[in-house]
């Protein structure tokens, strides 16, 4: 090296973005103030640089003017920096010698009332930005092989369908659920909306095709404890708890089941059946092992004399730690329901004839506690009246902000079952503040609904009370359409509550360094162009994990997830981002005295603090968000 300093020399390329930033920035002006800026030799505005015009706009200048660091002044660079870094690559530049200046999330879209002011401090993000640029040096990607063996979280109908379709493009995957069986909501279900298919029907063969295919190994009633690493590379700990019943032994033939003596409330069917002390949670359970509860077992050895010599009950057996290596990870832990216990909320808790439409689900399917048959809880009678009420915690400032999407549908599921059971022996009521009916063939089941004589009163309910005699209820309410109150009696009512984040959304975000939202579901990395990838490399989302949604989009999620998780799999080896943050060992505190504030910051987990030791910087988990640089007290 002849120790000649560089001669640097910048290109400045600013962004109309039609009028979204035009429309208020003065772009002409933003121009002509870069080329007064140190070491900038070119500036041009274009109307749309990420464009194929203005990509070659920008590959011909490179070449021209021998630019060496180029800025594009436009959005943010969480849209289009991988598209610019790509352009200049192509025309022989180091993709790492481009620097994005965000003029429209940052200045036009926020100030679009001060078109002056919002130029004036366009100049300074451009002024900024090139200040950076002069400073920035040519790096070479990290490249890290990969493991080929992919992570299902989760065995929903959208972990079931991510994990066969990674299985069928050859890669092995570990399914890891943490209730007895996969299947998740979906299989509590009595048919789906809109064509009344049986649920189970469908979703059955799907479970089997799971436990059967050689690429895939169930992992159930287990938690996932943690997981380290980065992209291509990562290593999970799951605890598998006891079953007190051995897999490899147990063949589900069920002669334990009517010899146990103890019965205790079934949370499948929303305990409103009873389930042994040894049993399985529903007859189609994958995998189909027997589990004793510990918390109601006498311990009268029934069981095990029924068994005989299959010898497949162990009253002894312990929690089961398992490490994988996983090269990518498909979270699908999906939804909870709410339940309003509270009793506050139109006397769910408090009164037993109102119930959610989850319970009202396991009442009406045949294999359900009552055979199929709705009845009342205070009396056992059917109802002739029944009154369902939409939007319970969902679209609710107090509650659940967001709409839960799919409770219109399986509302008017139920009203059409319903209708079909009793005929006009019932009369069906749905409040509701508004039918969203809005995918394929949804708007034909709503007006299926109304031809059979379903009621839609259009009005929040204000109150539900109980008649202590009749166990009736009173329901108040407003019809908005009319402009008046309402009072109606019913026997029986059903609340559509809302889907919320699955309970262990807070523990798996903290365990996989993935964000959520306000709302609590996980949040993607980007609402339109990476609706399924997260924040973390090589971690995908899919089904309502990621918000509330339906069975086909649940469906085309898992599928979408695990395409992503293959163009990870499919390769010996990934490409890893080389802005990282690096430890000067001489200044780390660490060394002398208990520091560890960078470990303690990182949001990826990357950086790790050995006690008197330098912090040490894993580059294949560092990001180069920079938090780490802000706390560091050296």
């Amino acid at each position: 090296m002849s120790g000649k300093p560089e001669d640097i020399r910048v290109g400045v390329f600013v962004c109309h973005c039609g009028l979204n930033i035009a429309g208020v920035v003065n772009v002409k002006e933003v121009v002509e103030y870069a080329k007064t800026l140190p070491n900038v030799v070119f500036a041009i505005d274009n109307r749309y640089t990420c464009s194929d015009p203005g990509q070659e706009e920008i590959r011909k200048a490179i070449k021209e003017h021998r630019l060496n660091r180029v800025v594009v002044a436009a959005c943010s660079p969480r849209m289009h920096e991988p598209t610019f870094r790509r352009c200049v690559a192509e025309a022989g530049l180091n993709p790492y010698l481009f620097e994005m200046a965000n003029i429209r999330e940052h200045c036009s879209w926020c100030h679009p009332s001060t078109p002056k002011e919002a130029t004036e401090k366009a100049k300074e993000i451009v002024k900024m930005a090139v200040a950076k640029a002069r400073l920035l040096r040519p790096l070479e990607p990290i490249e890290v092989p990969v493991t080929s063996d992919a992570l299902v979280v989760g065995g929903g109908v959208a972990g079931i369908n991510a994990a066969l379709e990674l299985a069928e493009m050859g890669f092995k995957v570990y399914l890891v659920e943490k209730n007895e069986s996969i299947g998740g909501h979906m299989a509590q279900l009595d048919k789906t909306f809109p064509t009344l298919d049986c649920s189970i029907c469908i979703l059955g063969p799907k479970m089997v095709d799971v436990a059967r295919h050689p690429n895939i190994e169930i992992i159930s009633f287990a938690d996932l404890l943690s997981v380290e690493g980065y992209v291509g590379n990562f290593k999970v700990r799951i605890r598998k708890n006891p079953r007190y019943v051995l897999e490899d032994k147990c063949t589900g033939c069920g002669e334990c089941l009517p010899v146990c003596p103890i019965e205790y409330p079934n949370d499948w069917d929303m305990n409103l059946g009873v389930r042994k002390a040894i049993s399985v949670p529903f007859p189609q359970a994958v995998p189909l092992i027997y589990r004793i509860n510990r918390d109601y077992c006498i311990e009268c050895y029934k069981c095990v004399d029924a068994c005989g010599p299959r010898q497949a009950i162990n009253f002894d057996q312990k929690p089961e730690e398992i490490e994988l290596r996983v090269g990518a990870i498909v979270v699908a832990t999906g939804y909870d329901i709410y339940l309003p216990e509270d009793g506050n909320l139109y006397g769910y808790g408090k009164y037993s004839n109102v119930i959610t439409s989850l319970e009202f689900e396991r009442l009406i399917l045949a294999a359900g506690p009552t055979g199929g048959h709705i009845i009342r809880a205070s009396d056992g009678k059917t109802p002739k009246t029944v009154v369902f009420i939409q939007c319970v915690g969902s679209r609710d400032v107090n509650k659940y902000p967001y709409c839960s999407n799919f409770c219109c549908m399986y509302t008017l599921k139920h009203t059409i079952q319903l209708k079909e059971h009793y005929g006009n022996d019932v009369e069906v009521y749905v409040f509701y503040m508004d039918m969203r009916s809005n995918f394929k063939g949804y708007e034909e089941f709503y007006q299926r609904a109304r031809e059979m004589g379903v009621n839609f009163i259009r009005g929040r309910v204000s109150k539900v009370i109980e008649d202590p005699e009749t166990k009736n209820l009173i329901i108040h309410a407003e019809d908005t359409l009319l402009g008046e109150p309402i009072e109606l009696e019913a026997e029986m009512v059903v609340l559509a509550t809302a889907a919320i984040p699955n309970k262990s959304a807070e523990e798996i975000a903290r365990i996989l360094n993935i964000t959520r939202g306000t709302d609590g579901f996980f949040m993607e990395s980007h609402p339109k162009l990476k609706p399924l990838d997260t924040p973390v490399d090589g971690i995908f989302l899919a089904g309502a994990c990621q918000g509330p949604k339906d069975i086909p989009y649940s469906v085309a999620q898992g599928c979408g997830a695990a395409s992503r998780a293959a163009t990870i799999l499919s390769k010996p080896s990934v490409k890893i981002e080389p802005i990282i943050s690096v430890v000067d060992p001489e200044k780390c505190r660490n060394t002398k005295v208990k520091c560890g504030i960078c470990a303690t910051k990182c949001p990826y987990g990357a950086i790790k603090a050995e006690p008197g030791m330098p912090a040490q910087v894993i580059s294949a988990m560092c990001h180069g968000c920079g938090t780490c640089v802000a706390e560091c007290p050296a």
